[in-house]
């Protein structure tokens, strides 16, 4: 059976699998064992990697651009990004701002001229009401959330490769569907030299 995973990896990492039915067969915060690491970090991608099954369709967030444990977020995400490839699963990554952008969540409030930037909690708070809003899910961990859309982009770009969809997607999703599958050239940045005078 095919299932949509989504992995939002964090200190307690989101897990998501939907069957191809839309239901939530799987969501579950994960943790790993201790608080002191490496144990931490071993465990809980061990745990991550034991809830993957064969035929899963799995995305999972990208690295995040800032963050105070850089160290520990980083080591998890490469650990994940290894342990799927060393038992031969494909993954998409999506980033941080396109998890968001795929439920119309921006990070900012307010009008045009007065916008204000949401903080960590409200933005939080956003992406829970935006994806209860666009499917009628909640939880009330925000990991779990994440990974909930991280398993409805995998759904979604699923139905695009195999052109069997039933329903239009939002333009704001199909955004995001497409600049996962056709990403822009990265431009190469050039250095610039200082001239003295």
């Amino acid at each position: 059976m095919t299932r949509f995973v989504g992995i939002d990896p964090s200190t307690k990492t989101g897990f998501v699998a939907i069957d191809e039915n839309g239901q939530v067969v799987r969501a579950k915060e994960l943790t790993g064992v201790s608080a002191q690491d490496p144990k931490r970090m071993v465990t809980l991608i061990h745990e991550v990697i034991s809830h993957v099954q064969k035929d899963d369709i799995i995305c999972i967030e990208g690295f995040p651009y800032d963050t105070q444990r850089a160290m520990f977020a980083g080591g998890l995400h490469h650990g994940i990004r290894n342990e799927l490839y060393k038992r031969g699963f494909s993954y998409t990554e999506v980033a941080p701002n396109a998890v968001k952008k795929f439920v119309n969540v921006s990070g900012w409030t307010g009008e045009k001229g007065s916008k204000q930037r949401l903080t960590g909690p409200q933005k939080k708070k956003a992406v829970m009401k935006a994806v209860m809003e666009h499917y009628r899910f909640t939880h009330t961990s925000d990991n779990i959330v994440d990974a909930y859309i991280l398993g409805q982009i995998a759904y979604e770009l699923h139905v695009e490769k195999q052109d069997v969809r039933f329903h239009e997607l939002l333009s704001y999703q199909s955004e995001v569907i497409q600049q996962i599958l056709n990403p822009a050239p990265k431009v190469k940045k050039t250095k610039s030299k200082k001239v003295k005078v």
